[in-house]
């Protein structure tokens, strides 16, 4: 009687087991490491984009937060093994990065939804992920007058008031310069010298020069100043427990963060796939139910999702953008915009 071997009587039953042990594991899904800013802002995109977006794209997103995204994205980019995939950062890091090859130029070819939005939202290696706005806040329990435009506010005389301003070159310049008479259209490159001497008139009348958005929107809540710049999402949330406190877009600087894909990003497709995704009107419509920012895709607010009455109160709407200049951070990224920056403390001492 000839005697089998084990393989050969349970050969075809481990075979099959094999099979259908191997078969019944999952495939790993992709996976991101994506880079916003922390505190509320990231929570409302991670409930309006993240999580939509890695449940359509089957893939994990881990997230890690940075206000200041360019030290690391340097060190990454030197290092040659970045962990970081995408990050959410002002363009002037996608641009600055982008120049020195340390940010992914985007493949529009593999990202219709950004290929179709407007090209000014756009750089060569990042697109436009939400709006905010520098606008000008006011106080109208003691103010006669409310200022409307920048010119307005330079307008001491028939304007009075205490001030504030930002304490920092970007936005505040360019307020400088339209208060001027420059059309929002024609602002860059900045005339940096003629920005500086209109500055240096108002510079007098400055109460405060705020350096954090929680102190802007203290010294309107606490009726410190009377006018002053601020972003818009600060005097909305002021506005809501203090209705004598209002803003307007008229004259606004209209600013946006947007996203960019590391220099070899060690997830690079999903990369790729999640910036689309990212940028689809549906998913960017989600926003302003959980923020007062504005879509950084402006098909988003022909999606239905974003009502009339809600869009009035976004920065990017059609009609709200019409009424703003929008600030070019690749002029901030080029030396001239570098050279202003510099010349900012000096002049603020």
């Amino acid at each position: 009687m000839k005697t089998l071997s084990v393989a050969q009587v349970f050969g075809p039953a481990l075979s099959l087991l094999a099979f259908s042990v191997v078969g019944s594991v999952p495939a790993l899904a992709d996976q991101i490491t994506f880079v916003s800013q922390g505190g509320s802002y990231q929570e409302a995109q991670t409930s309006a984009i993240l999580d939509p977006a890695a449940k359509v794209l089957n893939i994990t997103i881990k997230q890690d937060s940075a206000p200041d995204a360019w030290p690391m994205v340097k060190a990454q980019g030197e290092a040659k093994k970045p962990v970081w995939d995408v990050i959410d950062t002002p363009p002037s890091n996608c641009v600055r990065g982008g120049n020195e090859g340390l940010i992914e130029p985007l493949d529009l070819s593999r990202m219709p939804n950004v290929q179709n939005m407007p090209a000014q939202y756009r750089t060569p290696w990042s697109v436009a992920y939400e709006f905010y706005s520098s606008v000008i806040g006011y106080n109208t329990k003691t103010l006669k007058k409310v200022p409307h435009t920048w010119a307005e506010f330079w307008d001491v005389k028939n304007f009075p008031g205490t001030r504030a301003l930002r304490n920092d070159p970007m936005s505040t310049l360019e307020a400088a310069l339209l208060s001027d008479g420059v059309p929002r259209d024609k602002l860059y490159p900045l005339d940096v010298d003629r920005a500086y001497r209109r500055l240096e008139q108002i510079k007098p009348d400055i109460a405060v020069w705020w350096s954090s958005g929680g102190q802007s929107a203290q010294l309107l809540a606490d009726g410190e100043v009377d006018m002053l710049m601020i972003w818009n999402g600060r005097a909305s949330a002021v506005q809501k427990t203090n209705p004598e406190v209002g803003f307007t877009y008229n004259d606004g600087l209209l600013q946006n963060t947007q996203l960019c894909i590391l220099k070899n990003a060690p997830n690079y497709d999903a990369a790729v796939r999640f910036v689309n995704e990212a940028l689809s009107p549906q998913f960017q419509a989600n926003l302003p139910l959980y923020i007062d920012y504005g879509p950084g895709n402006p098909a988003a607010f022909g999606t239905g999702k974003i009502t009339s009455e809600r869009a009035s109160q976004l920065p990017s709407s059609p009609d709200n953008a019409a009424r703003q200049a929008l600030m070019s951070e690749e002029w901030w990224a080029s030396a001239a915009g570098i050279a202003a920056k510099d010349r900012w403390l000096k002049f603020v001492q």
